[in-house]
């Protein structure tokens, strides 16, 4: 049915340097956030996020709230964004299983469990 069409995570279209597509949003996002119905723009200046120390809970917070079972996260095409052990145990206190990759194969990944119908939500890094 369409209604848990809506509700399943889009899968990432594209993926270059500095540019991401997310099925249904007509964006072209650098960096972006994914989550089961929905995506948007990742921006970094709303958290004061930096390469180092790298991810914070803050920049997670809006996709774990939508109730993703996984969270895929992409340090970047040659993974200079860190990805700190305080947000990886935030995210397991809250029952989520996270996978830290490179783009490129977070990218991957996060397709292949959205297409399997899990909700899988997702924040990458499309540059360095």
């Amino acid at each position: 049915s369409s209604v848990k069409f809506l509700m399943s995570s889009p899968e990432i279209a594209s993926l270059s340097w500095g540019q991401m597509k997310v099925q249904g949003s007509t964006k072209i996002y650098k960096d972006c956030k994914v989550w089961p119905g929905g995506s948007r723009d990742w921006d970094w200046r709303e958290t004061g996020t930096e390469h180092s120390p790298g991810v914070q809970p803050a920049d997670v917070e809006e996709v774990v709230e939508k109730g993703v079972q996984i969270l895929v996260i992409g340090r970047g095409m040659s993974e200079a964004l860190k990805v700190p052990p305080s947000t990886v145990e935030y995210l397991k206190k809250k029952g989520i299983d996270v996978r830290v990759l490179q783009t490129e194969q977070a990218v991957k990944e996060y397709n292949a469990l959205a297409t399997q119908g899990i909700r899988v939500g997702g924040v990458f890094h499309s540059t360095c």
